[in-house]
This record gives C-alpha cells, structure tokens and sequence, in this order.
C-alpha cells in the first residue's frame, strides 16, 4: 500500500507541475492575469484528481500482478502434485521399484530408443516357504532386501520393475548377451550376500533364478 501511495504522490506532483506551467503559459498568452484563484484551481485540481485516479490505477494493477502471481503459483502446485501422484500410481507401493503396467510402458519405449539390450526375469526362490514359516511380513522384509540387492546389481540407466508377487524384471539397455550374463550373475551374487535373520540369529538363504533373452542382436 505504501508503495501505491508514493507512486500516486509522484504522479499527483508531477501533474501539479505540468498544470502550473501551462498556467504560466496559456493565461498570459490569452491576456488574463493569474490570480490566487486560477494559482490555487492549477494546482488543487490536478493533485486531488492526479492522486485518486493514479492511485486506483497503481492498485487495479497490483490486484491484477499479484492475481497472476497467485494463479501461476497454484498452477505450479497443481503441476507438482500431479507429477508427484503420477509417480506414485507408476510405483509398487513396496519396494518402490516400477510396478508392472509401467515397467512394461517403460520396456516398450527403452526397446524403440535402442538398437539392442537384454530382458532378465528374476524370480526370488521358495518365496512361499518364507511367507508359510515366518508370515508375510517376514516374507515383505526378504523382498525388500532382494528388491535392493537387483539395485546393486544392474547398471545406471537400467530398467527395473516388480512385476509379481516375488518375481521382478529388468530391462538391460543396450546389453550384449555376454552383458546381460555378467549383470545376471552379478545380481545373484548380490541376492546370496544376503544375511536375512528373521528370527533369532538363524540365517535363512536368499536366492534367485534368473531368465533372459536378448533382442537387437
């Protein structure tokens, strides 16, 4: 508001300014003398109407910006959470990895982009005896670590997905077979490093059996 009223305080004083040299002007010039009155109209009509005017102009255009601002800032919000919530619905809620539909999207434009790569299907090994002897959280811990060990395992640029219940995949971008068989390996290695301990100190094995095919090739 401040900022308002200093404008209209500029623009009042500057109409004063231009209302007293016309009237040092134009009143002489057409043979009349300058009396208090026409002194006192020069200089009190342009400042109260310079001043009103000017400060109803200065504050419309600060509704109008500040209106804009507030509808760009929403627009962005609107914009994040739809970004956030697509996120969201392409994730297994689980192990954050893409979920089936989405890895298969993402799977079908990474094949368009590339000339070659691998496909490996990763299945996590006597799941069901985990779940049966431990219960299903125990059995959601195992995941967990299995989900993070194929992290480790595959390259940067790589595809990842959760695409059943203890079955994963990962689309190996511009792989070789020889690639594909190194990755796989190394995945399994990952998987066996595991020390799951779901009760006590026992350790329980994690493995994986991994399939591939290759394509471009």
């Amino acid at each position: 508001m401040s900022r308002i009223i200093l404008k209209s305080a500029a623009v009042a004083f500057a109409s004063v300014a231009v209302s007293l040299l016309l009237t040092l002007v134009v009143v002489p010039a057409m043979g009349f003398t300058i009396s208090r009155t026409v002194w006192l109209t020069a200089t009190v009509c342009p400042l109260m109407l310079a001043w009103i005017a000017s400060a109803g102009t200065f504050w419309q255009t600060d509704r109008v910006k500040n209106a804009h601002r507030d509808l760009a800032r929403a627009h962005a919000q609107l914009a994040a959470a739809h970004r956030r919530l697509s996120e969201k619905a392409s994730r297994d809620d689980m192990t954050g990895m893409l979920n089936r539909e989405t890895f298969f999207a993402a799977l079908d434009g990474s094949r368009r982009k590339a000339d070659r790569g691998a496909l490996l299907i990763i299945d996590a090994d006597h799941f069901k005896t985990i779940n049966d002897n431990y219960g299903h959280l125990t059995g959601d811990d195992a995941l967990l670590l299995i989900a993070a060990a194929i992290e480790r395992g595959v390259r940067s640029g790589d595809v990842l997905g959760r695409i059943g219940g203890e079955e994963f995949a990962a689309f190996l971008v511009g792989a070789t077979e020889p690639e594909a068989r190194h990755v796989a390996e190394r995945i399994r290695r990952e998987v066996e490093l595991i020390r799951f301990r779901p009760v006590d100190e026992r350790t329980v094995p994690l493995t994986v059996s991994i399939g591939g095919i290759t394509c471009g090739e």
